[in-house]
Order: C-alpha cells, then structure tokens, then sequence
C-alpha cells in the first residue's frame, strides 16, 4: 500500500527525482514556490521553459531540475479560487492527476508537491488539501503496479496540521516526515 508522505519544509532542497512548481501559465516564473524554483534552479531553467509555450490551468509540463536536488520539475498551473463554484476543484484535481502521470512516464518514483493554489491564488487550504489528498490517494490506488513515493511539501506548520486532519478525516494513509 502506497503513502502519503507529509512534510513541513523547502521543496527546493529536496533531493527526489522530481519536484511539482505551482507556476502561472507562462511558466516563467512569479512569487512563491514558482520563483524560489526559479532561482534556485538557474537560469537555465527559464531558458527550457521560454521553450513550453506556456500552459493552461490543470495542465503539466517537465523540465530538467539544472541547479536543483532534484533531477526534474513538474510545472503546473493551479486555478485562481474565484469562490468555489468556477470548476476549480476539478482543475486543481487535474494539476495533480496530470503532474503523476507526468512522473509515471518517466519513471520517476519520488515526487514531491507543494500546496497548490493555496497561496496567491487564494485556494482555501481546507479545501485545496482535500482535492490533493484524495487525487493523489486515488491515483495510487488505481496504479497500484506502479511504485511511487508522493511528498506533499507544506511550508507552515499550521498548513501540515491541517493536511494531517484531513488526511486521517479520509481515513487515507499517510506518515509525517520531521
């Protein structure tokens, strides 16, 4: 049985096969975790994504990871919460479903998302962590041959604890990492 990995801490110095970048549809660059990627990466990260052409809200697109831990990025683009009643759920539900399927093609194993949507986009937390949980959740579960280890990176600890409520709420399997 596949778990949930939950963690208080900076995506950017994780070293797992790939990394999940809250972008904005150009996918070069903004605030948040999209520009401390960025910078953290190198400038050779915006070199590769000037290449994309940019991506639509719930989609996803791979880079290389440059000057990160990690070998590669997941770009994707959250929805901007415009009251809950706009379809975001579904489209943040495809950014995560999509950034798997990405990770799945290339056989990669560790991947680590921050909370997407939830910062200047101003998707509730309570909400937002509802959707990742239970689309990562269900995605392991319907590709149960293939092993992957998911870490959801949060960067409060009052956001952890509020994915650690909802996670034992679902009754979905999960461990903390300290």
């Amino acid at each position: 049985m596949s778990v949930i990995k939950l963690m208080r801490g900076d995506i950017t110095r994780l070293s797992v096969d790939a990394i999940v970048n809250a972008a904005n549809p150009t996918l070069l660059g903004g605030g948040g975790v999209d520009g401390a990627i960025h910078r953290a990466a190198g400038p050779q990260l915006l070199q590769e994504c000037q290449t994309l052409g940019g991506a639509r809200p719930g989609e996803a697109k791979i880079t290389h990871g440059y000057n990160l831990p990690a070998r590669w990025v997941i770009h994707t683009v959250g929805p901007i919460y415009r009251g809950g009643e706009s379809g975001e759920a579904e489209t943040l539900s495809r950014c995560y479903e999509n950034s798997l399927c990405i990770a799945r093609s290339y056989g990669l194993r560790t991947v680590a998302f921050p909370s997407i949507s939830t910062g200047a986009y101003r998707y509730p937390i309570e909400e937002a962590s509802r959707v990742a949980l239970g689309t990562i959740d269900r995605f392991l579960r319907e590709c149960s041959y293939y092993e992957m280890e998911p870490i959801i990176v949060l960067h409060t600890e009052g956001d952890l604890q509020v994915y650690i409520e909802n996670a034992e709420e679902m009754g979905i399997t999960y461990e903390v990492q300290r």
